[in-house]
């Protein structure tokens, strides 16, 4: 399945669990919608190896979940401009949909890494916690960020 936008996506995976990935380049935060697509859990956070290594593990979790599309955290700067980091998601977008073939539509992450950071130094999380948590806790911001948009589309 292609690319689509994010109202696409919403239809076709009506009453189905999203996904939700921070696409880093050494780790992919993971976090998955409840059916009602009210909340966003964060789940696991996949150390990122050769792209290969990492589809069992992201199959794996689209089987475990039930997830049956992704949301995608495009790190776009904030001029609004596309980057490296941009096409380096948007490559691991065309490989995953080559292998993986699920709706996926990308959602504007910008700053989305620091508001999680802000929030666990807020809450008084060691160093240590917060590099353990960051990936998935970014992936659970940018998913719900997206099905916040869903909710009170016009």
């Amino acid at each position: 399945m292609a690319l689509v936008s994010l109202a696409e996506l919403a239809t076709l995976t009506q009453g189905q669990r999203l996904g939700g990935l921070d696409v880093g380049t050494k780790t992919i935060g993971i976090a998955v919608a409840d059916t009602l697509r009210l909340t966003a859990t964060p789940v696991d956070t996949i150390r990122r190896g050769k792209f290969r290594d990492d589809v069992p593990k992201l199959q794996a979790i689209i089987t475990q979940r039930g997830i049956a599309g992704w949301i995608i955290g495009l790190p776009v700067s904030l001029d609004g401009t596309e980057g490296s980091r941009c096409q380096g998601v948007r490559q691991f977008q065309q490989n995953l949909d080559a292998v993986l073939p699920l709706p996926m539509a990308f959602w504007d992450e910008r700053l989305s890494t620091a508001a999680v950071e802000r929030m666990m130094v807020e809450a008084d999380m060691t160093r240590k916690r917060r590099a353990e948590l960051v990936d998935k806790l970014a992936a659970a911001y940018i998913l719900q960020g997206a099905l916040d948009r869903l909710r009170y589309q016009p």
